[in-house]
Parts: C-alpha cells; sequence; structure tokens
C-alpha cells in the first residue's frame, strides 16, 4: 500500500502523461471533424527531434519548444493537405506520415548532430519546473502536483478550455456539426474544409508541444523512435475517451500510471523488457475491453467520404 501511495510514482504519472494527453487531444479535434489520424505517433516525434534541435542552435528552451511546435505544424499541413484538399485515405494518409517522420528525423539526426541512435549534451538545459506557491508546502499534494515543467500544467488548462470550447461555444458547435454531418453543415454555410483544415493544425501544435515535453520534460535528450508507440497510445486514448477532452484525460492519466509504473517496477529486480510492456498491454485490453463500435464506424465513415 505504500508502494501505490508513493507521491513519486503520482508525480512521474503527471509527466508520463502530459505527450499521450497532449498528442490524444489533437487526436480528439481531428476526430470531431471526420478526420481519424493515426499520424500522432510521427507528429510527435517530429515535435520530440525539433525541440532538440531548436535547443540546439538557439541555446533558448522557449524558443526550441516554439520551434518544435511550428515544425509539427508544418508536418500536419502535410496531412490536411492530402486528406482534405486531394481526398486521400486518411489512414494510409497516417501511416505515411509516421514512416516519413521515423526516416526523417534519423536521417537528420546524423545529418545535424553526426552521431548515431541518440543526441545528448550535458550542457543543454531542458523546461523549467514550477514550484506553484502554496500548493508547494501542501504535504504529499504538493510533491505530486507542484514541481514540474509549464507544459504539464498547459495540458490541464487545454483539456478545461477545449471541453468549454467544444460544448459552450457557438465555433465549437460548428466543429462538432462539420464532423457529424459535413453536408448538413455546408448547407447552412459553415465552411467545413476550413474548420477541417484549423482541427488538423490544432493537432500538430499540440502534438509540437507533446513533443517538446518528451524530449525536454521528461529527459534531455533524442534518441531515434523515442517516442516508442506513445502516438498510437494517445489515439487508443483518443478513442477510448470518445473524443471528449474529459474523457481523453482520465483514459490518457490510465496510460500514463501504467507507464510511470512500469518505471518504477524496474526498481524491484523485475525483468526490464516485460515491465516495458506494460503500458502496451494495459493498451491492448483497453482495446478489447472497451472498444467504442460508433467511433469506429466514423473511421469507417471518414475513409469512404475521402475516397
Amino acid at each position: 500500500m505504500d508502494f501505490l501511495l508513493d507521491a513519486t510514482l503520482y508525480a512521474s504519472t503527471l509527466r508520463m502523461v502530459t505527450p499521450i494527453l497532449l498528442a490524444a487531444l489533437g487526436g480528439a479535434l481531428c476526430a470531431r471533424v471526420g478526420l481519424f489520424n493515426v499520424g500522432l505517433e510521427g507528429l510527435v516525434l517530429i515535435g520530440a527531434f525539433s525541440a532538440i534541435v531548436g535547443n540546439h542552435f538557439t541555446g533558448n528552451v522557449f524558443a526550441a519548444v516554439l520551434f518544435a511546435v511550428l515544425c509539427s505544424l508544418l508536418f500536419s499541413i502535410i496531412f490536411g493537405y492530402m486528406s482534405i484538399q486531394l481526398k486521400a485515405n486518411v489512414i494510409v494518409v497516417g501511416i505515411a506520415l509516421n514512416f516519413l517522420a521515423l526516416g526523417l528525423t534519423t536521417f537528420s539526426l546524423r545529418a545535424i548532430f553526426d552521431v548515431k541512435g541518440a543526441y545528448y549534451n550535458k550542457d543543454m538545459v531542458g523546461l523549467p519546473k514550477w514550484d506553484i506557491p502554496l500548493l508547494k508546502d501542501i504535504p504529499w499534494l504538493g510533491d505530486v502536483l507542484s514541481g514540474h515543467s509549464p507544459l504539464v500544467y498547459l495540458s490541464i488548462v487545454l483539456v478545461i478550455a477545449l471541453q468549454f470550447f467544444l460544448f459552450k461555444t457557438v465555433s465549437g458547435f460548428r466543429l462538432l456539426a462539420s464532423g457529424e454531418n459535413p453536408t448538413a453543415a455546408r448547407s447552412l454555410g459553415i465552411k467545413v474544409s476550413r474548420i477541417q483544415y484549423g482541427a488538423v493544425l490544432m493537432c500538430g501544435m499540440l502534438c509540437g508541444l507533446a513533443g517538446a515535453q518528451l524530449s525536454l520534460g521528461n529527459v534531455t535528450m533524442f534518441t531515434e523512435g523515442m517516442t516508442s508507440g506513445r502516438g498510437f497510445i494517445a489515439l487508443v486514448a483518443t478513442m477510448l475517451g470518445q473524443s471528449n477532452p474529459i474523457g481523453v484525460m482520465a483514459s490518457s492519466m490510465l496510460f500514463g500510471f501504467m507507464d510511470a509504473l512500469s518505471i518504477r517496477l524496474q526498481g524491484f529486480a523485475l525483468p526490464t523488457h516485460f515491465t516495458m510492456m506494460l503500458p502496451y498491454i494495459v493498451t491492448i485490453f483497453a482495446m478489447l475491453f472497451f472498444k467504442d463500435k460508433g467511433y469506429m464506424q466514423e473511421a469507417r465513415k471518414s475513409n469512404e467520404s475521402s475516397r
């Protein structure tokens, strides 16, 4: 019981869940406009690598985060143009972007830093840690909620903001209408394609932030394929959360907790390969027992409309 109540375990959960949550929120926005974005893995990977590159050349961590957002944003434009403008199959486009991101970051790692596998600089400064006044002095709770990077707190704010935007504003209702029934939305004068582009671009920005947290917040380095399936886990979190920001956050917390738990279990002399499988085993079981057929029907509808 003391192991489960350890404050550092839950503090680690918040750090681990942030990349998943930010990417899942981006996936939820795309899903709401009828685009099943399986390219989250590639977008996060581009953001992670771009953050390291930006930090290396500017020496400013906030400039590095902005550069990560910009690169993921440009990358998401490819997805938007091919799936919205050219009516390409969104699943195929997303998978292609994942492979493109993996190959591009591997090549760029060797071309820019002249290293293979990983880049690490002991002088590189990561994202700052914010101690929340008053909260940090509260026993246990302060250890869990205080001392995280700004992106951790930003992700929580974004959940609340997106929940309000989608279900309490006119623009949010228009976004939902564009995904539920594009034909009816167009008959009302709603610019469906414009809203879809906006959702895709916002997804790219969120994935850029997720990548920056991954490479500059959780660690201060980049390794080839360092997302390790987190983009796909974010996609599952989007599905389990019904593309609802609050639901997405709840499902992301589950996967983030299992990720933190797998790292903690490595300290108990358990086989590393077993502990690393834990988050993905939970993901598979989540897909088996909590699958949403309605969501998958929407994905198939999105594919059919893109033909």
